[in-house]
């Protein structure tokens, strides 16, 4: 049986290579609105970030994450990135 392909993608805050089911992928609409796409399959302008704190300070503090979708980054959207991420880390310490 043939291998699959596994899809790599970068993250914009550490820059590095990884898995894409491993990352967070924002997305922004046709319509300008920037969201979390949990699926991975919304259509429009998409850029990945690891699930890890760090990464998520270094992606808004450069404007990395805004320069890659193109779009202003709501601060609620950011607020609820942490969110995700927190207790992402909090299931990985069970």
């Amino acid at each position: 049986m043939k291998q699959r392909k596994v899809p790599i993608r970068t993250c914009v805050g550490c820059r590095t290579a990884g898995g894409k089911k491993g990352l967070i992928r924002l997305v922004r609409t046709s319509g300008g609105e920037v969201a979390i796409d949990p699926t991975g399959k919304m259509p429009g302008r998409g850029a990945y970030i690891c699930p890890a704190l760090e990464c998520l300070r270094q992606a808004n503090k450069g404007k990395r994450l805004a320069r890659a979708l193109r779009a202003e980054i709501p601060d609620e959207l950011v607020r609820q990135l942490e969110q995700i991420v927190e207790q992402g880390s909090s299931d990985m310490d069970r």
